[in-house]
């Protein structure tokens, strides 16, 4: 059957620009990192994918080794785009990145200009596009010069294969330092893709922090991991699930749940029962809230193994706002929890 959207699907989610630019993302955008490889079912990405469109969001985010297998989520998702997404692509935000390992040998993964333009290539070739909206160094590469790795993102904006440049796990220094060899090229830093969430708040640690940093070169952010790989949900407030990523070990270590982990996500859910929210919901909308310094959270990335989790952390915008009471009542619990899985990124 052929696919036709809602019609009212821009009336309930908010856009917010991103930084100085022209560009607006929803304020909660759908990530692919797991659930689109070739271990989820076809129909069920679609149900997903449709729905979450039909409630507006615009921007699905992607990187070269999605999986499992590595490159089957974009080319998952090139099906979907070719299926029910082609008429609506003007309407559509899609990133991909390149960082991590993707294929055997010396020039597979990190930064150089040989690896992140072929990969921008293959990623086109699996979705059947012409052109990404962003496209991102996944993570800063210790041994290939900065100005290599931006000029790489300068020629992929500058060949029309993509729109945008952004970056991600980039330490403040380093995303200013990005951000100016950037502008020396003219193709300026749209965006900062960060994990950040109530549990892993290194983002707003020094000086200046990332926001600060992006505030000064006038880039945006898009927080992933904001449900911190899970913990952030009422999963596990009883225990582990076996169907859970802790019992899998699926990006989430269960001696993350540790009895102080547990106790802070308790004191969290309280609160988010008090908003009349899910803890998702405020794990979420906590992350997109009002900050008196430095730029605002632009979207939250989240995925979604079922419409209706979908659903339930969509309805995370009909909130937004937090009291003064609440962000300190919430401040108790929301303490670095020693779960950054991509920390070491932060000191290439």
């Amino acid at each position: 059957m052929t696919y036709l959207p809602a019609d009212d699907r821009y009336d309930s989610m908010p856009y917010r620009r991103v930084g100085r630019s022209g560009l607006r993302l929803p304020a909660v955008s759908l990530g692919l990192w797991h659930n689109f490889g070739d271990d989820k079912p076809f129909d069920v990405q679609r149900d997903i994918l449709r729905r979450a469109f039909d409630l507006g969001v615009t921007h699905f985010d992607l990187a070269n080794n999605y999986g499992p297998p590595a490159g089957s989520a974009e080319t998952n998702f090139g099906r979907h785009l070719k299926d029910d997404f082609r008429p609506f692509r003007d309407e559509l935000v899609i990133s991909t990145k390149a960082g991590y390992g993707m294929w055997p040998g010396p020039y597979g993964e990190w930064g150089s200009r040989k690896y992140l333009l072929s990969s921008l290539d293959q990623s086109l070739g699996r979705m059947g596009l012409e052109y990404v909206d962003i496209f991102y160094s996944h993570r800063p590469d210790p041994d290939t010069p900065l100005e290599e790795t931006m000029g790489a993102l300068d020629t992929a904006v500058r060949s029309g294969r993509a729109l945008y440049a952004g970056i991600s796990s980039y330490s403040p220094e380093r995303t200013l330092q990005a951000a100016a060899i950037l502008r020396d090229l003219g193709t300026p830093l749209l965006i900062h893709q960060p994990s950040y969430s109530m549990l892993n708040r290194w983002t707003e640690d020094g000086t200046p922090n990332l926001y600060e940093a992006l505030e000064q070169v006038g880039a945006g952010s898009i927080a992933f991991s904001p449900l911190a790989q899970g913990l952030l949900t009422s999963k596990y407030l009883d225990g582990i699930p076996e169907d859970s990523r802790a019992a899998a070990n699926k990006s989430l270590d269960a001696g993350q749940l540790s009895a102080e982990n547990l106790r802070r996500i308790r004191g969290l859910d309280a609160i988010a029962t008090g908003r009349g929210q899910s803890l998702a919901q405020m794990a979420i909308a906590w992350v997109l809230r009002d900050r008196s310094e430095g730029t605002p959270v632009t979207s939250a990335l989240i995925g979604a193994s079922s419409v209706g989790q979908l659903e339930d952390s969509l309805a995370a915008v009909r909130n937004l706002a937090f009291t003064a009471d609440e962000l300190h009542a919430i401040d108790e619990f929301a303490v670095e929890s020693d779960i950054n899985l991509w920390a070491s990124a932060l000191e290439a």
